[in-house]
C-alpha cells in the first residue's frame, strides 16, 4: 500500500499543479431557482458539471479529484429530493463508470454506504473493481460521508484490530483506517456557491489544504473556473508551519540542485 506524507508530521512536496483537489459542489438548488426550475434540474445540471471537471482535471495533470456528492447530514432534506438524488446517483453509476474506465480514471466511493439501496452498493463495488488498476486520475465520490464519521469509524476499526494500541495511539496509527488513506491530503479545497465553510468534509485531511471559495454556483463551474482556482493556488505560499524565510531558503536549495544536475 502506498504511503503518503502527513502535513502535520513532515513537509509534503508542493507543485504548481495541485496533486489532489477536493470540491464541495454547492449551488445546484439556487441555480435552478434563479431559472424558475425545480431543484432536481439543478442537480442534473450539476452532474454535467462533474463530468466536465473530471475531464478538465485529468487534462491538467491533477492526480486525485474528490467531490462531496452527499453528506451524512443531507438525509435531513425533504424525502422527495433525497429520493431523486439517489436515483441520479444510481443513473450515474450505470452510465458513467464505463466511460471513466475507458479514459483511464479510477473510481472510488467513500462514506457509509450501508444506508444505500443494495443496487447502488453493488454498482459501487463493481465500478471500483473495474477501474482499480487505472492510474490517470483517481475520482473519489464522497457519498453519505462526514468528516467526524470518518474519524470515528477509523478509531473503531483500529481498536477492533489492535485493542492493545488504545493507551498509546499516534496519528500514524489512525491514518491507514481513514476513508481516504489511499490518497495524499488535498492541496486545494474548492467550495462553490458563495458559502465559506467546510461542512464536515474531510476534517482530518484538510489540515493544511489551501481553501478557495467562489460565488460561482456549481452548475456554472467549468474548466475555466478550475483554472482560476489553480492560478489562485499557485500564488499561495505553502509554509506548513514554517516561516517565509525557510520556504525561500528551501526553494533556493532546490533551484541550485537542479542547476547542478542539469549541468
Amino acid at each position: 500500500m502506498k504511503k503518503f506524507v502527513s502535513s502535520t508530521q513532515s513537509v509534503p512536496d508542493s507543485s504548481a499543479v495541485p496533486r489532489h483537489v477536493a470540491i464541495i459542489m454547492d449551488g445546484n438548488g439556487r441555480w435552478a431557482r434563479s431559472r424558475l426550475l425545480p431543484r432536481i434540474a439543478g442537480h442534473k445540471r450539476g452532474g454535467e458539471a462533474v463530468r466536465a471537471i473530471v475531464r478538465a482535471a485529468a487534462e491538467r495533470g491533477i492526480e486525485y479529484l474528490t467531490v462531496f456528492a452527499f453528506s451524512s447530514e443531507n438525509w435531513r432534506r425533504p424525502a422527495e429530493e433525497v429520493s431523486l438524488l439517489m436515483q441520479l446517483f444510481l443513473n450515474a453509476l450505470q452510465q458513467e463508470v464505463r466511460e471513466l474506465h475507458e479514459n483511464g480514471i479510477r473510481f472510488r466511493v467513500v462514506g457509509d454506504v450501508s444506508r444505500f439501496d443494495r443496487k447502488i452498493v453493488e454498482l459501487i463495488e463493481a465500478g471500483e473493481q473495474l477501474t482499480a488498476s487505472n492510474q490517470r486520475l483517481t475520482l473519489t465520490i464522497a457519498a453519505n460521508y462526514g468528516g467526524r464519521w470518518d474519524v470515528v469509524q477509523a478509531m473503531q476499526r483500529l481498536l477492533a484490530e489492535q485493542p492493545q494500541r488504545a493507551a498509546e495511539l499516534a496519528e500514524a496509527d489512525l491514518a491507514p483506517y481513514l476513508s481516504m488513506h489511499y490518497a495524499p491530503e488535498p492541496d486545494l479545497f474548492i467550495r462553490t456557491g458563495g458559502e465559506q465553510r467546510i461542512s464536515n468534509f474531510l476534517l482530518w485531511q484538510l489540515a493544511y489544504s489551501e481553501l478557495y471559495f467562489t460565488d460561482t454556483l456549481w452548475p456554472d463551474f467549468d474548466a475555466r473556473a478550475l483554472d482560476v482556482a489553480i492560478q489562485w493556488y499557485q500564488q499561495r505560499e505553502r509554509r506548513f508551519g514554517r516561516t517565509s524565510e525557510q520556504v525561500a531558503e528551501q526553494r533556493g536549495r532546490a533551484k541550485a540542485s537542479k542547476t547542478v544536475v542539469g549541468g
